[in-house]
């Protein structure tokens, strides 16, 4: 039945695809980009329902004045952009070695559990997410990527450990994947 959960992420982009132009468009988005003072009050009313939106208006008026000499860039325009290079690349390489590490192949578990697995790695990226996007206004991203690296660190040591001990005792296997979702979710928290 895999590919009834597979299917599911498509449902939900239909979905999305026919109740979304019923929806309006983001404020900031119609005063900041577009213009259009009276669209952005309108779609205020419609989001947040009646009332006065006045300071809500008038930061963005002020976010419109700040940024009023700068210009917006599209997606290819950024990547031809040579000073985001080094971003790119980090960037880029810290999303790839996730992929590419390898960790949920060594946990030396039965195939019959693996799918288990896949559905715990993607349940530990979403937890990641939530977490990260609550806890980063709070302590910043410097800290998140010192704390992130270092508690990455002691969860590899931790599973390199439960790997070696795991012909011993089966019962550290299950150590292991517990540990490979930690590290995938201070990953997420982290770089």
């Amino acid at each position: 039945t895999w590919n009834v959960l597979l299917s599911f992420s498509g449902l939900v982009a239909l979905i999305q695809l026919l109740f979304l132009p019923f929806f309006p468009e983001s404020p900031p988005y119609l005063l900041l980009q577009k213009g259009d003072k009276a669209g952005c009050l309108k779609a205020m009313k419609q989001l947040w329902g009646e009332g006065n939106y006045h300071t809500e208006f008038e930061d963005l008026m002020k976010e419109k004045a700040i940024t009023k000499g700068t210009k917006i860039m599209n997606v290819l325009e950024v990547l031809r952009e040579p000073s985001v290079y080094p971003q790119l690349i980090t960037m880029l390489l810290l999303l790839l070695s996730l992929q590419l590490c390898g960790l949920s192949a060594t946990a030396n578990l039965q195939e019959n559990i693996i799918p288990y697995v896949s559905l715990g790695v993607s349940i530990s990226e979403l937890i990641s997410v939530i977490f990260c996007s609550s806890i980063i206004d709070r302590f910043g991203r410097r800290m998140l990527l010192c704390g992130g690296y270092l508690l990455m660190a002691l969860i590899l040591v931790l599973l390199e450990t439960s790997l070696l001990l795991s012909d011993q005792f089966l019962w550290m296997r299950y150590c292991s994947v517990v540990l490979i979702f930690l590290f995938i979710i201070a990953y997420g928290i982290g770089p």
